[in-house]
């Protein structure tokens, strides 16, 4: 999620457990700046290997298991530089920030990015699919209501924002699995019986859908709008990677070949030859526009690159008037 919502989640939380009134901001404040540690992650990279970042980022620090280590690491650096000088306890500075920190890893898993919740036990990256990545209608009522609390100094109106924060995903996965049915009435209309089928939400809303589903040999993307009524986008379809026929001169013990399995693993398994470019990998799951296989990024491999040389993290497309276009077309449902 984008760091505005996971702070300001991070301080309704926290607000709403304010001891007394007059901590209201304070609890805010230290549940904000918690909300948004877990994405100090983005600092792990590496200069020869371009994919770390993508390992790394929603990891360990995103997982469940690591909330109270993230917490009290908070509460300490917050105690030590304001908590003490405010007159706030030790203890309910941890407190306060393990309760911001707890909001982040669940509130990205509301995504389809992948967060890995259950890291050291499992690497699997939960995405429920319910919102998007930014959206500012589940945003904006709760950063007015984090600010009236803390300036009414009322943890009750905290607890109100809380509540919208909790009703607003369920309401994506309502709307999910309304996107999911149409997909399939799709998928059934040209007679195929999908292997797995997913739908995410497009930037900034829970209205219009980008819906994949895997047949044997290609992957098919559309568009779906769900309003009062169902509204379809038919879109395109991608060969599914086949390394063999795509790739038939890759060393298959090669960095390369290794970094694919790494990239496939990232994007769900999600991936394909770039039609554009035949040394170009992509993640087929985000487009600018739903029905769309124009790919946001990918991984560039290349005929010429030594056993241990890594791919090229790729992220090649730019956003253009046809694209806003078509995809505020099909948002307002023309």
């Amino acid at each position: 999620m984008d760091p505005v919502t996971q702070g300001v989640l991070g301080a309704s939380l926290s607000q709403s457990f304010s001891r007394n009134k007059k901590q209201t901001a304070i609890a805010g404040l230290f549940g904000l700046l918690s909300g948004l540690a877990p994405d100090l992650d983005v600092f792990i990279r590496s200069s020869s290997d371009p994919l770390l970042f993508l390992e790394y980022h929603r990891h360990f620090t995103h997982s469940l298991a690591f909330i109270p280590f993230g917490g009290l690491l908070c509460g300490t650096v917050m105690y030590l530089l304001l908590g003490k000088r405010w007159g706030v306890s030790f203890l309910l500075t941890c407190l306060y920030c393990t309760l911001g920190y707890a909001t982040h890893a669940v509130l990205d898993a509301c995504t389809s990015y992948g967060t890995q919740l259950f890291w050291p036990f499992s690497n699997v990256r939960i995405a429920w699919n319910s919102m998007s990545i930014i959206d500012p209608i589940y945003t904006v009522p709760i950063i007015v209501g984090v600010l009236m609390a803390a300036i009414k100094k009322q943890p009750g109106i905290a607890r109100i924002v809380f509540a919208w924060a909790l009703i607003y995903p369920c309401i994506g996965v309502f709307q999910h699995n309304r996107a999911i049915e149409a997909g399939l009435t799709l998928a059934h209309a040209r007679g195929h019986e999908p292997i797995r089928i997913n739908a995410k939400p497009s930037l900034g809303n829970i209205f219009l859908w980008k819906v994949i589903y895997e047949t044997h040999e290609h992957y098919y993307v559309d568009a779906v709008r769900v309003l009062s009524d169902t509204k379809k986008y038919p879109g395109e379809k991608i060969e599914k990677l086949d390394i063999a026929r795509d790739f038939y001169w890759l060393d298959s013990d090669s960095q390369q070949a290794k970094d694919i399995e790494r990239f496939r693993w990232f994007s769900n398994g999600y991936i394909a030859q770039d039609p554009n470019n035949p040394n170009r990998i992509v993640d087929v799951r985000y487009s600018f526009v739903p029905n769309e296989v124009e790919a946001l990024w990918g991984i560039l491999l290349s005929p010429q690159a030594d056993v241990d040389e890594h791919v090229v993290y790729s992220g090649e497309n730019v956003l253009t008037t046809r694209h806003q276009d078509a995809f505020f077309g099909q948002l307002r449902g023309e």
